[in-house]
């Protein structure tokens, strides 16, 4: 199945990731995934990241939820910006896995979130970023750039793979100051 890159997003890369991860061991993996499907799953990670993000600016219940939320989507746009220009240089066509049923589990995250308000809404929020982070930078480790072939991409994975556990830690501190 092909997918357009504008079809998918952010959680993608994290929950596509952490179902291969935990599907085949990871030889298995990285024969099976080639740089357009490692293309699409990165866009889809970027998207998904972005419409979370975008959720909780409008109902986080504190300014450091909303703004976290804000520049997670911000963040997560520039990154897939810079994911999208680089397939359209590359003039790769992103195919999605096979096994792409993540997509279902970013949308049951996307309705609970929905589904809550108040305090109950902030902690699941960054709950979700702290695993959706994790997970993030495991897929990539173990998953993802092991399969990847094109150097330009890996450079944008490896140049991008920072901000990933910046925002990790960031959602862990938040969730830790909520706890207290």
């Amino acid at each position: 199945m092909r997918i357009r890159l504008d079809s998918i997003g952010a959680a993608g890369l994290a929950l596509i990731g952490a179902t291969l991860i935990s599907a085949r061991p990871a030889t298995a993996q990285a024969a099976k995934l080639d740089d357009p499907t490692i293309v699409a799953i990165f866009d889809a990670a970027n998207t998904w990241d972005i419409e979370t993000g975008n959720i909780a600016v409008k109902k986080g219940t504190t300014k450091d939820v909303r703004d976290f939320g804000a520049m997670l989507a911000r963040d997560h746009a520039a990154v897939r910006g810079q994911g999208r220009d680089l397939a359209k240089k590359l003039g790769v066509t992103p195919t999605s896995p096979k096994n792409f049923g993540m997509a279902k589990d970013h949308y049951a995250a996307v309705k609970k979130l929905n589904g809550l308000k108040g305090k109950a809404f902030d902690r699941a929020f960054l709950e979700h970023e702290v695993a959706y982070h994790k997970a993030v930078i495991d897929a990539v480790n173990t998953t993802l750039m092991p399969a990847l072939k094109n150097q330009e991409v890996k450079d944008l994975v490896t140049k991008v793979a920072p901000a990933f556990k910046a925002h990790e830690d960031a959602a862990q501190d938040k969730l830790n100051k909520l706890s207290k």
